[in-house]
């Protein structure tokens, strides 16, 4: 269950056409398709009473399926490439509603970040507190000295995003951290009012970056692997 006994779902939205990595939710992974170790992850958190994947792919379903996750095919309009999640939960939690099927807590679980863990969506999901807070993130902190950012004008010259922070120690600015892009959480009825994943009062879940990782490119799966190969041997 969720946190204060509230009721959970996971959703994992898996579309078959993904366009950089072309059907990256079945890349093998550690001896399995990547979209497994997210089921598993998610099934093995403390949270959910249901673990649903939502596709438009048959071969995911099936795989989703026998992973012991609930397998929902999405509606074809909600399978084109400029569809945003929101909209794919938000029918999920219409399709539960038919079936007399209601949630207090929605967790969106991406299937392609094979190395976060259960503990980091058990994380996430503890922050949802309804009347305090209605939406959460995984987040990691920059790798980069983000008080240092530079803009890009029309005529191709540089400025300083913040130029009051610009000549600050690193160990003295602002610690900067951005959604990793594996996990969030929301209540639901504030996230069916909002209609996005990002709301007033959000809460980040820190996370290091040996388990961000979220597959969109050949870069990422050569670091996930480099990820996945130091922790087996035991390198910290």
């Amino acid at each position: 269950m969720g946190p204060d006994s509230l009721s959970a779902i996971a959703v994992i939205p898996a579309r078959g056409g993904s366009k950089r990595l072309p059907r990256k939710a079945l890349i093998p992974f550690r001896g399995e398709p990547m979209i497994v170790h997210s089921i598993r992850a998610a099934q093995d958190a403390s949270c959910f009473e249901t673990v649903l994947v939502s596709s438009d792919d048959e071969e995911i379903l099936e795989i989703a399926g026998k992973a012991g996750a609930t397998a929902y095919l999405r509606p074809g309009e909600l399978a084109g490439d400029d569809v945003p999640t929101a909209p794919v939960l938000l029918d999920v939690l219409e399709a539960e509603a038919q079936e007399s099927r209601s949630w207090d807590i929605l967790a969106c679980i991406y299937a392609t970040a094979p190395l976060r863990t259960a503990d980091d969506i058990n994380g996430v999901v503890s922050l949802i507190e309804p009347g305090v807070c209605h939406f959460a993130m995984a987040v990691t902190a920059a790798d980069r000295p983000v008080h240092q950012a530079l803009r890009q004008d029309t005529t191709g010259h540089l400025e300083p995003v913040w130029p009051d922070l610009l000549n600050t120690n690193s160990q003295d600015a602002p610690k900067f951290l951005f959604g990793n892009g594996t996990t969030y959480a929301v209540h639901v009825p504030a996230f069916q009012k909002t209609g996005s994943l990002y709301g007033p009062g959000l809460r980040g879940y820190e996370m290091p970056r040996s388990r961000s990782v979220d597959l969109d490119t050949e870069e990422d799966l050569a670091l996930l692997q480099y990820y996945a190969g130091r922790d087996s041997s035991g390198t910290q």
